[in-house]
């Protein structure tokens, strides 16, 4: 087997959240980092991590490459939830994957 299909792949990213506000004003942002946020990997339904969003909604994680689905740890209380649910990673060294939380605020 190839080395770099089984080594591990540093997905990275942002987690935003939003709206922000009932009614987005042009020159005012609608969403913010989601601090704190901890996003949850299954592989053939088994977790197989879990990140927390940090400093900026900053994540870093390493996984295999795989079909991954992705989950909050905690469910929102309002809105569609996170997007996107479902990644592919490919055997590369690391792939920007940014997540957005909808907080359901209309």
């Amino acid at each position: 087997m190839h080395a770099l299909a089984t080594a591990l792949v540093l997905l990275h990213g942002v987690v935003m959240r939003g709206p922000t506000m009932p009614v987005c004003q042009v020159g005012v942002p609608c969403s913010a980092p989601a601090v704190g946020a901890v996003l949850v990997f299954s592989h053939d339904r088994r977790i197989v991590a879990r990140v927390r969003a940090g400093e900026r909604g900053r994540y870093a994680v390493r996984l295999r490459p795989g079909a991954y689905t992705v989950r909050l740890a905690s469910k929102p209380r309002i809105g569609s939830g996170l997007a996107p649910r479902a990644i592919t990673l490919r055997a590369v060294l690391s792939v920007r994957v940014n997540f957005s939380i909808d907080t359901g605020i209309r």
